[in-house]
């Protein structure tokens, strides 16, 4: 069997790292909205991928994860006049009932970002004291100029220089403009806590969350070894 790698930008043959087990990590829902097409094709082109594997006799770990917490989520749960978990648990049970319509089988490991928190913070704390994360009013940026790699898959899809990344990245989300980075590409990996007021609380009342919405390669490093 062959897969596209995108390092290489091209078709590869599989040959895993283990004999016994393949590993799987797909990047999950935040489940603030309806489920739509672009989800049933990405996880029914990976429940494809699994049974194969299994059909030629090889055993799967696969984990998905779910960010039950994100911008996205405290926005719409506004909107709404609801409790963001609430929400989250809401849209979250909508899409796994429409992946079960579809017979596209559910993770071994269906993650929460949520109950990740103590791991994600030992990896960022990690980060800070081998120079490659700093903090900044509360806040803790990934240094994308202390790591020599990277950019190096950003290159690899044709993102060639400095420019290119900083022009799509700021598509796609960035905030270059933040005082608070050292380098307009620095990407946080833990938001500063920020009081907010929540449906079911008296009003001006803060609670206090903790945002890691923005934390998607810290989420994901930390889910893709489960």
């Amino acid at each position: 069997m062959k897969l596209f790698n995108t390092l290489t930008q091209s078709l590869e043959d599989f040959v895993p790292i283990n004999d016994t087990m393949v590993r799987i990590y797909v990047c999950g829902i935040t489940p603030y909205d309806t489920t739509h097409l672009g989800h049933a094709f990405t996880y029914a082109s990976f429940d494809t991928l699994i049974r194969y594997l299994e059909f030629c006799g090889r055993s799967v770990h696969y984990v998905q994860n779910v960010t039950d917490i994100d911008d996205d989520v405290l926005r719409k749960a506004k909107e709404l006049g609801m409790a963001w978990d609430e929400l989250g648990r809401r849209e979250t049970e909508r899409y796994l009932c429409d992946m079960d319509a579809l017979n596209v089988r559910r993770p071994n490991v269906y993650a929460r970002a949520t109950n990740e928190i103590p791991s994600m913070i030992e990896i960022i704390q990690t980060l800070l004291a081998r120079g490659y994360a700093y903090e900044s009013a509360g806040c803790v940026y990934y240094s994308v100029k202390k790591d020599a790699e990277f950019g190096i898959m950003a290159r690899a899809i044709g993102l060639n220089d400095y420019h290119a990344m900083l022009t799509i990245a700021n598509e796609r989300g960035n905030f270059p403009d933040d005082h608070r980075k050292r380098d307009p590409l620095d990407f946080v990996l833990w938001q500063a806590q920020a009081p907010v007021n929540l449906p079911g609380r008296a009003r001006g009342e803060p609670v206090v969350l903790v945002g890691i919405s923005s934390a998607v390669q810290c989420r994901c490093t930390t889910l893709a070894r489960r």
